[in-house]
C-alpha cells in the first residue's frame, strides 16, 4: 500500500535494529504510551528483536482500558432507562462493568447502538425527537475534537434530547503519575503519535525538564517504532533528555490549532479516575458550564454507583507498566477475549488482548 509499505520494509527495519544494537551499552527501560503501538510491537515481535539491553513496558494508552468502572456503570444505568438510546463505539460494548457489559444489556432489550462517529448520534437525536440520545464519549485527546464537534453542533441546533457522557482522559498527567509512582522503572517514553497530531509537542516539555526523561513521539508501524526506540536510546546513552519528534509526517510542533481551539471552547480540564490506576488530578476533560444542558451526568442526575472490580484482575498493574499480561494467573484461562475479567483483554488496543491474539504468554 502506498505510503505504508516503506514503514514495514524489512531491510530498513534490520538497519535500525543494527543501529540500536550498536548504540546500547547498558540496560534501558522504555515505555510505549499508546495501545496501538503496543499491538504493533507485539505483532511484529519488536520487543524480542531489539538489543537485549532494551526492555519495553506497555503503558496506559488504551482509552477503553482506562475508562473507569464507575463511568462504565453509569453508561449501563443510562442504557437501562426507558426512552434512552445509548450510542457508543463498538469497542466499549464488550468491556465488563460491575454487572456485565453493554452487549449483554442490548441482548436484554436495551437500545444500545454502535456508531462510527459521534455525529451519527447527533443525527439519531434529530430523527428521534421523542427519545433521549446519549453518546458515550471516551478516549484521549485524539477523539476529543470529534466529540467536541458533536456537542457544539447539538447546542447550536438546540437538540435538547442529545446528551454526552464524557470520560475523556489526557496523556501528560498520566506520564507524570507513572514517573512519580513508587517502583517506577521507566527511563524514556515513546510518545503517542495520534494524540500529538492534535496537541503537538509543547505540553511534554515540562515533563522532560522536571524528570530528565526523554519523550520520543513515535508512529505505529515497525519502522516508526524502531526509529523511535533508536532516538530514545541515543538520548539515554548521551545523558540527554528532550522531546523529539520521530513522526514528522503526521505531527507538527503546534499540533492542530483549529482542533485545540474547539477543545478549549467545549471542554474544561478536570480530575479523572482511571480504571486500575486511580484518580489523577487534571487528567480529564468535562463539558464546560455553557454546555451543561448536554452533560448526561447532570441531565440524568446520575449518583455515585457502587462498583465491583474482579479481585484477580491485574490490568491496573499492566497499565502502569509494573507487570506484563502473561504474569496474570488468569491470563488465557479464566480471562480471554470471550470471557474478559478486565478491559485490557477485550479492547482492540489492550496489552492483554495483544498478547493473547499474537500467541504470547504461553497459552
Amino acid at each position: 500500500m502506498k505510503f505504508l509499505a516503506e514503514y514495514r520494509d524489512g531491510d530498513v527495519a534490520r538497519r535500525l535494529l543494527d543501529a540500536i544494537a550498536g548504540t546500547v551499552t547498558r540496560p534501558w527501560t522504555l515505555m510505549e504510551v499508546c495501545g496501538g503501538q503496543t499491538h504493533a510491537i507485539v505483532k511484529y515481535s519488536l520487543d524480542e528483536l531489539v538489543a537485549p539491553g532494551i526492555e519495553l513496558l506497555h503503558g496506559p494508552g488504551c482509552p477503553v482500558c482506562v475508562t473507569s468502572l464507575e463511568m462504565l456503570d453509569r453508561a449501563h444505568a443510562l442504557a437501562s432507562r426507558p426512552g434512552v438510546i445509548l450510542c457508543s463505539f463498538g469497542d466499549m460494548l464488550r468491556v465488563p462493568g460491575s454487572r456485565g457489559d453493554l452487549l449483554g444489556l442490548k441482548a436484554q432489550g436495551a437500545d444500545v447502538r454502535v456508531v462510527y462517529s459521534p455525529l451519527d448520534a447527533v443525527e439519531l437525536a434529530r430523527k428521534h425527537p421523542d427519545r433521549r440520545v446519549v453518546f458515550f464519549a471516551v478516549g484521549f485527546e485524539t477523539t476529543a475534537p470529534a466529540n467536541a464537534t458533536a456537542v457544539w453542533l447539538a447546542r447550536r441546533e438546540r437538540l435538547r434530547n442529545f446528551a454526552m457522557l464524557v470520560s475523556h482522559v489526557l496523556v501528560p498527567p498520566v506520564l507524570t503519575a507513572i514517573l512519580q509512582a513508587p517502583g517506577n522503572r521507566v527511563q524514556a517514553f515513546l510518545g503517542p503519535g495520534h494524540v500529538c497530531t492534535v496537541m503537538g509537542e509543547a505540553e511534554y516539555e515540562p515533563i522532560v525538564r522536571r524528570y530528565r526523561t526523554p519523550i520520543v513521539i513515535s508512529g505505529f508501524e515497525p519502522v516508526d517504532l524502531l526509529a523511535g526506540i533508536l532516538a530514545a536510546a541515543r538520548q539515554l546513552e548521551a545523558g540527554e533528555a528532550r522531546v523529539e519528534n520521530a513522526y514528522r509526517r503526521a505531527v507538527r510542533r503546534e499540533g492542530n490549532p483549529g482542533a485545540r481551539r474547539l477543545l478549549d471552547e467545549v471542554f474544561d480540564v478536570c480530575d479523572r479516575k482511571w480504571r486500575g490506576v486511580g484518580t489523577i488530578p487534571k487528567s480529564g476533560f468535562r463539558l464546560r458550564y455553557e454546555y451543561r444542558d448536554f452533560d448526561a451526568e447532570r441531565v440524568f442526575e446520575l449518583n455515585d454507583i457502587e462498583t465491583a472490580e474482579p479481585a484477580e484482575c491485574i490490568s491496573g498493574q499492566v497499565l502502569k507498566g509494573l507487570k506484563k499480561p502473561a504474569e496474570c494467573p488468569a491470563f488465557g484461562t479464566r480471562c480471554t477475549p470471550q470471557t474478559p475479567l478486565g478491559a485490557t483483554m477485550v479492547s482492540g488496543e489492550g496489552a492483554c488482548a495483544a498478547y493473547y491474539n499474537y500467541g504470547r504468554g504461553g497459552r
